[in-house]
């Protein structure tokens, strides 16, 4: 049987590959640090996968798959040697850790003489992640290693946008290998980045115009969810359907998403109705009650996502493209300048910096906009609404 491995078995491997990969008629191999997860999958040889939305609740049995803890280097590359397809899904802090295993894997093979491609997904939350982690394996290896990792590995780039709530403790204590996602199946990745013949996966969307997809998700997807979080939160919010179902939300959000869709036009030459029916599929999937996904979850780390090229600013600068001032882009921001939840240490950090030095400094800083403007001038009239006049 063809075999897969995939470091991570949280949200994204096993929530989403996992399910791709074993339909496609592969057996996965999970490496991951969580002893009682590793424990259930090794046992069981099989988990739960948990489809939901507002009309159904399906569950699927996913395997064969089996699990291997990290520090079981040896079997590790084991696994990487064996494999012809793989993934990382540990998050962007965790890649240095894993490079070192993938490594003795892709040394094994060079040394075997395997001629048959390994095509690894780079699933992480990075701008350029298969390129970084590409330098993190290459520097591990051996001339005769690297020559190989050139040859026959491919690292590649993708965009995830299944949405994975966090389990309950309760359900995860009955079931360590349940997961619950909705049901959404698209997984686009950069062909550039393929080696050999692109691997027959469920799913899978071979794109040659990657950077648009990567814009489509981070100034689409990944912005709607900040506003909602951000506007969401001012409001009292606890969940991400409840802020959508707020009409004043929802018109700010739609106006965001129009805005960006214009900026992704004008940047990309895309299409704008393919981009606005993706729009649409995305208010339905944001609205996925039985998803229960937290406010919280949506706005925290306000300072990553303030960052001038992330979900709202980059959004905002690709929507001036289109000669457009995003003023309801500018919500979005303004609530993220506004997010002040104790929970989550970044906000608390973020609230320190604006007291000390203000929040012209910090948009200025933080966001790359100044406080003159227009965008900055937009920023900060609704940051004042928000903090002084309770809008």
């Amino acid at each position: 049987m063809k075999s897969a491995v995939v470091f991570g078995a949280g949200n994204v491997g096993r929530g989403f590959l996992g399910q791709l990969f074993c339909e496609s008629g592969y057996r996965v191999t999970f490496v991951d640090i969580d002893q009682a997860l590793i424990a259930a999958l090794r046992s069981q040889g099989s988990y739960t996968i948990r489809l939901v939305d507002n009309e159904r609740s399906e569950s699927v049995r996913v395997g064969p798959v089996t699990g291997l803890l990290s520090s079981q280097g040896e079997a590790v590359a084991e696994a990487v040697a064996e494999a012809t397809l793989g993934a990382t899904a540990v998050g962007a802090r965790a890649l240095p850790h894993i490079a070192p295993l993938v490594a003795r894997g892709i040394a094994a093979r060079a040394e075997r003489g395997v001629e048959a491609p390994l095509n690894l997904i780079i699933c992480e939350n990075l701008a350029g992640a298969s390129v970084l982690f590409r330098g993190m394996v290459e520097e591990r290896l051996s001339a005769e290693g690297r020559a190989y990792l050139a040859s026959h590995v491919g690292l590649i780039d993708t965009v995830i946008g299944r949405m994975v709530p966090e389990l309950p403790p309760e359900l995860r204590a009955q079931d360590p290998g349940l997961i619950i996602v909705e049901p959404y199946k698209e997984l686009p990745v950069d062909r550039a980045g393929l080696i050999g013949a692109i691997p027959d996966i469920v799913g899978l969307e071979p794109c040659d115009d990657f950077a648009l997809y990567t814009a489509r998700k981070l100034y689409l997807h990944n912005a709607g969810h900040a506003i909602l979080g951000y506007l969401g939160y001012r409001r009292g919010c606890a969940l991400g359907y409840e802020a959508l179902a707020d009409a004043g939300i929802r018109a700010i959000l739609e106006g965001a998403l129009d805005e960006a869709v214009q900026g992704i036009v004008a940047t990309y030459g895309a299409s704008g109705e393919w981009l606005r029916a993706h729009v649409r599929d995305l208010l339905i999937r944001f609205g996925n009650r039985a998803l229960a996904d937290p406010v919280f979850r949506l706005a925290r780390d306000p300072i990553r996502k303030l960052a001038p090229s992330d979900r709202l600013v980059g959004a905002a600068r690709t929507a001036e493209r289109a000669g457009i001032t995003p003023g309801n882009l500018a919500w979005g921001i303004a609530g993220a300048l506004a997010f002040d939840a104790p929970g989550d240490p970044m906000a608390v950090e973020l609230q320190g910096r604006i007291r000390r030095e203000g929040v012209e400094a910090v948009l200025a800083s933080l966001c790359a906009i100044e406080p003159d403007e227009p965008l900055g001038r937009a920023v900060l009239e609704r940051y004042r609404s928000l903090t002084e006049r309770g809008g």
